[in-house]
């Protein structure tokens, strides 16, 4: 091969690179989108948000009331939600939440073996059938600090088959329509705003 056709192939190399680079230098010329002058959208935010309408609130229904009504089947079947945490057998095994036969009048935090938080801990004093009933409706909001991350059954007529159903897992269950049970503990119920405690 000659330095002419050398030089040829040379010169059509550097031609293709030159054409490359010049097309290269125009497509950025021509499609570089301008940068903005501060990164980032500006989100603007109404000082005061807009009052959304609520939801229309369930009816308050005297606790003694809803108590008289529950259904121990439906809440067997509510309760379901609850067994991704909790056993309900007598003796049965800890899961993540403790085992929940007896829990009606039993003291707070007392299962053996389990580790409550300690703002479960700190509450004291034992599971009474309006504190289980507002408990169950919110349990982060009974409890600020609880480790249960459970959101709560927001209708007070499931939350009653739920503790009709948790009543019947003892060895002596508490009469529901026993109003020996509802006085105090309603009052307290009532106090904190519980719907339905009266």
């Amino acid at each position: 091969m000659n330095s002419f056709e050398m030089n040829k192939i040379l010169g059509a190399v550097l031609g293709t690179c030159l054409g490359l680079v010049a097309t290269n230098i125009a497509a950025n010329a021509i499609f570089t989108p301008k940068k903005p002058a501060k990164p980032g959208y500006e989100i603007v935010v109404p000082e005061h948000p807009a009052a959304t309408p609520s939801a229309p609130s369930e009816p308050e229904v005297p606790l003694g009331e809803l108590l008289a009504k529950a259904d121990v089947g439906r809440g067997q079947n509510s309760a379901q939600k609850c067994a991704t945490c909790h056993t309900f057998d007598k003796d049965g095994k800890n899961l993540v939440g403790p085992n929940l036969w007896g829990v009606i009048g039993r003291p707070k935090a007392s299962v053996p073996n389990f580790n409550y938080s300690a703002a479960l801990k700190a509450k004291g004093g034992t599971w009474t059938i309006p504190e289980l009933i507002q408990f169950i409706a919110n349990p982060k909001g009974m409890i600020p600090g609880t480790a249960m991350t459970f959101s709560g059954i927001p209708r007070a007529t499931e939350r009653a088959d739920v503790i009709a159903y948790l009543n019947t897992l003892a060895d002596n269950p508490v009469p529901l329509t026993d109003r020996a049970q509802l006085p105090d503990g309603t009052r307290a119920a009532q106090a904190a705003g519980v719907p339905g405690a009266h």
